[in-house]
């Protein structure tokens, strides 16, 4: 009697080779994708933070340099690292916006301190990984996201003022028609192009800057290919108590990064297992986001921002990612690409900026929708007074003035003490009554994907870099 063989295993799709004539144009169509969100945030940091020309250069550069290295991390993957699916990395818009945050309240250099305790809090608490996503429900991500966008609207806001927040009209109007210039890129473009919207508003926003005279391009001294500068801002500083906004923000990316994970599995065909890879993703990411912080970069994050690409083009193999990590590395070394793109003038940056963090405000509200927050529950109340602690700071900035300094560094910013309000009233209150998380406080927070996909459907593009 014989038998039939067992019939052997499917392979999977996202291992599949991909021919190098097909390589190369796929890999360029994924970085014209997120390419927008590095150079937006980079334009962000050096303008609030007055960076120089050249320092704004290398900044750009580094940053480039490690989304192309955490894009090849996470796609081929090297031993626990990297969850060998086809990811992007890039500079997250919220841990950007309170790395800025501490460096204007503490320094640059304490900043870059936090970045590197975010970064080792995220690897340290992977053994905890399934108690801690549990504190994140869609309402404490809500709050925390919302919190995040309305002051980082003030910030980006002083980029067009100046320090002295009196705005000279030639700014605001250059800053009016780079984000008009967004919204029409937006509207009337489709697909890929759609979601460099944001780039094509900031290029607009320069050519009319130099035609009418209402701002200066002035691009970097320097030419030839060149790394990029170590410890831009001196020795990193560790103040724990400074650092909180970025290490309990480090905390809610588990939640983000679960959520994209097993989206990034279902899409590509793969049975999720996120028990063994979102750590490996997890991993990858506070790796690159060490490197970042000695390279004076917030946290780096892997992003869904190709999950919509690679579900249009039907491309689901992860070495088309790994191919767009080698054309940002190159990018990141063209020492040419990143001067020219430094020049670009402060208005145009603040106003693509306001566009960004717009987007970033409304991606809180709709993870408040998924919340319950109707009448018979705890979850109304709940984010009603976990914003009122978020927003206080920010309308009465000197409320807590008479406090000790640690108390006023925790209070005084209206992430930390919106979140931490969100985090005990939902476990407080929880155990009278629903905290406010419709889909039950253990489940994933689905994730925020720049490609704005649904498992089922291709959703219209929000624009990148939120």
């Amino acid at each position: 009697m014989t038998t039939t063989p067992a019939p052997a295993p499917a392979a999977d799709p996202a291992d599949a080779p991909v021919p190098p004539h097909r390589l190369l144009p796929l890999a360029a169509q994924h970085v014209l994708a997120m390419i927008a969100a590095p150079v937006s945030t980079v334009f962000l940091v050096a303008g609030t933070l007055r960076l120089s020309p050249g320092a704004a250069a290398s900044l750009l550069s580094a940053v480039l340099l490690l989304c192309g290295a955490g894009a090849l991390l996470q796609s081929l993957g090297v031993w626990r690292i990297g969850g060998r699916l086809p990811f992007v990395m890039l500079p997250g818009g919220a841990a950007t916006a309170l790395f800025l945050q501490i460096a204007q309240d503490h320094g640059a250099p304490t900043a870059a301190g936090s970045v590197l305790l975010a970064a080792g809090l995220l690897v340290a608490v992977l053994p905890l990984y399934g108690r801690i996503v549990r504190l994140f429900p869609p309402l404490v991500m809500g709050v925390t996201v919302l919190l995040i966008g309305i002051a980082m609207i003030r910030v980006a806001a002083r980029l067009i003022t100046g320090p002295d927040g009196t705005g000279a009209p030639r700014a605001v109007l250059l800053a009016a028609l780079t984000v008009a210039a967004t919204v029409a890129a937006y509207v009337l473009l489709r697909g890929v192009w759609r979601q460099t919207a944001v780039l094509i508003g900031m290029a607009t926003g320069t050519l009319v800057a130099v035609a009418t005279g209402l701002g200066a391009f002035t691009p970097a001294a320097g030419e030839g290919f060149a790394l990029p500068d170590l410890l831009p801002y001196g020795t990193p500083r560790f103040d724990l108590v400074a650092a909180l906004p970025l290490l309990v923000f480090s905390l809610t990316t588990l939640a983000e990064i679960t959520g994209q994970t097993v989206l990034n599995s279902e899409t590509v065909g793969r049975t999720p297992d996120p028990g063994r890879d979102v750590p490996r993703v997890a991993r990858a990411d506070a790796l690159v986001s060490l490197a970042g912080g000695l390279f004076g970069t917030s946290l780096m994050v892997t992003s869904a921002e190709n999950i919509g690409i690679g579900r249009l083009t039907g491309v689901r193999s992860r070495f088309v990612t790994a191919g767009a990590g080698v054309l940002l590395i190159a990018l990141g070394v063209a020492t040419p690409v990143s001067r020219a793109l430094a020049g670009i003038p402060e208005a145009v940056v603040g106003g693509s900026a306001l566009v960004v963090y717009a987007v970033i405000a409304v991606m809180g509200v709709e993870m408040l929708r998924r919340a319950d927050l109707s009448g018979t529950g705890t979850g109304s109340l709940t984010a009603a007074l976990a914003l009122t602690a978020g927003l206080l700071p920010l309308l009465v900035p000197d409320l807590y003035a008479g406090f000790p300094g640690w108390a006023r560094t925790i209070l005084g910013s209206g992430v930390v003490a919106g979140t931490l309000t969100a985090v005990l009233l939902t476990a407080v209150l929880g155990r009278f009554g629903r905290a406010g998380d419709a889909e039950g406080p253990g489940r994933p927070l689905p994730p925020r994907p720049r490609g704005r996909v649904s498992v089922r459907r291709v959703r219209p593009a929000r624009p990148p870099g939120c």
